[in-house]
């Protein structure tokens, strides 16, 4: 069973926010087993929650958890009601924010805390992290026991259920009953899509680029749907917490989404359930970045967003956040053997700030050490790193 890392608060009603199956029910059923429970995904309480939402509310009493409100937002004013009249603690999870954030807002604002759950970070099905990402090094042993376990988290994924399984092929059946629900035809169903074919093909460009800048002019080409459908298309996937995005980084926050965007997935499962060929360097640099996007929503990484770097010359760093006074730089390598030419971007950028840059690159390697004031570090040192 998964110990998730998030503390809810016990005093103040909150909303979860993460992909389906990320264990957002899991985690609220065994943290608050004395709540009573309803979920808007069972028809009976989704019909009453349309018809009656204030009179769903009370039934279930001054503690209570209530599944995937995104299917009907306008059940936050009854919650809003019973936290202000009724001194209720209500906790609720969604797996889109699509139509909800803002509904929150105009009624919830101040009365709830908004938490995230992503998919498992790697390692996290044996306990708690037991070092920080950078410093100090996990230990030897953890080294090992990341490596073992490495290819499974690449190929398949952290989705809690697919670490679970003991065999290779539970895990790929499992993803494909995922694609099959909540990675297509959930998503068209929260978000009034209509063209699956259409989806399924931005599905297809979309992993072929990652690590690329994303046009949506050029999505909408190659997938052959309108530029506007293709944007809602990208902006669900991103509500529905599949796919994530890293924006440009400039020397001053007001200048920091000039650039375009690049997008992940949120996790590789994802891809392998899609059945789409990507390059192993890109499988890599998903994988990776997606551990650093879990915990910064987690709250492990202390910034609000990350980003990538490109200079005016072309010269690219994959991952970019602030700190503090310190900014983190970081490559992404899928070599075993990192040379000068790897960490040429990290340095020039380096030479550019005026403030500290902590500098760090990450590959499928076995060995900590450092290269010319670049801590290289292995992919398994990520693994129950915090």
């Amino acid at each position: 069973m998964f110990e998730r890392w998030i503390e809810i608060n016990r005093k103040k009603s909150g909303l979860i926010l993460g992909p389906r199956r990320s264990g957002k029910t899991t985690l609220l059923k065994m943290r608050f087993p004395e709540y009573n429970y309803a979920t808007l995904d069972n028809l009976d309480y989704l019909s009453w929650a349309n018809r009656d939402a204030k009179g769903l509310v009370e039934s279930l009493g001054p503690k209570a958890i209530i599944d995937e409100i995104q299917r009907q937002p306008q059940i936050t004013i009854a919650v809003k009601y019973a936290i202000d009249n009724q001194d209720a603690h209500i906790l609720m999870t969604g797996s889109s924010s699509v139509g909800l954030l803002g509904s929150m807002t105009d009624t919830l604002a101040g009365r709830i805390q908004i938490y995230s759950l992503p998919t498992a970070c790697w390692g996290e099905n044996l306990g708690p992290p037991t070092h920080k990402l950078f410093e100090p090094n996990a230990n030897p042993v953890e080294i090992k026991q990341g490596q073992r376990v490495f290819s499974s988290a690449l190929n398949y994924g952290l989705f809690p259920e697919i670490v679970l399984q003991k065999k290779s092929k539970n895990q790929k059946d499992l993803l494909l009953n995922y694609r099959d629900t909540y990675f297509t035809r959930d998503l068209m169903q929260l978000s009034n899509m209509e063209n699956m074919e259409g989806l399924l093909a931005l599905f297809f460009h979309l992993a072929r680029s990652i690590g690329s800048h994303l046009e949506v002019s050029n999505f909408a080409r190659e997938s052959g749907l309108s530029y506007p459908t293709t944007k809602k298309y990208l902006n669900n996937m991103f509500y529905s917490q599949l796919t994530f995005s890293l924006y440009g980084y400039h020397f001053g926050p007001a200048k920091r989404f000039i650039k375009a965007a690049k997008t992940y997935f949120s996790d590789n499962g994802i891809l392998t359930s899609l059945n789409i060929p990507v390059s192993e360097g890109q499988l890599f640099e998903n994988f990776v970045i997606s551990e650093f996007e879990k915990r910064r929503k987690l709250g492990f990484i202390k910034c609000d967003r990350l980003y990538y770097y490109k200079s005016v010359g072309g010269r690219e760093i994959d991952l970019v956040y602030e700190i503090g006074k310190n900014i983190f730089a970081i490559e992404v390598k899928n070599t075993r053997q990192p040379s000068t030419k790897d960490i040429r971007n990290l340095l020039e950028f380096s030479s550019s700030m005026k403030k500290a840059v902590k500098m760090y690159l990450v590959y499928p390697g076995d060995e900590y050490f450092t290269l010319n004031q670049v801590k290289i570090i292995p992919v398994a040192g990520l693994f129950r790193g915090q």
